[in-house]
């Protein structure tokens, strides 16, 4: 079986695609595209694309998300967001970096913050 990947060539784990709902909670690893329709939450390790034309109400909480579609829901990003020319993003952002192009929508408050920092300095108090 040939496996889709993305412009970077890593290898896409799962898609979920136009036409197609899900329900539920998607824990990811890796590549993953929705072009469908998805309700719940998001959370693990990796990249999720959404496509354009998709609908997704959900927290999400990953590595990396590219958004082409329109996405309700909180985003807690650990690297970078990047929303395309028609992406839409109704909710807050945390991340590191945030790259938003001519044309994309975003209504919520954004946190950017260095990662590494927040990460050390838990381990840096008193002991």
């Amino acid at each position: 079986m040939n496996r889709k990947k993305d412009s970077g060539g890593e290898d896409m784990k799962a898609f979920l695609g136009k036409g197609a709902e899900f329900n539920g909670k998607l824990v990811l690893s890796g590549l993953v595209r929705i072009d469908g329709e998805f309700k719940g939450e998001v959370l693990g390790s990796g990249t999720l694309i959404i496509g354009e034309g998709a609908y997704i109400e959900a927290d999400i909480a990953v590595d990396n998300i590219l958004i082409s579609g329109e996405v309700r829901g909180d985003l807690d990003i650990k690297q970078k967001v990047e929303i395309s020319p028609t992406g839409k993003l109704s909710g807050n952002i945390k991340t590191a970096i945030l790259e938003v192009k001519e044309g994309a929508t975003i209504d919520g408050a954004c946190q950017m913050s260095d990662r590494d920092k927040i990460e050390n300095s838990g381990s840096e108090t008193g002991e």
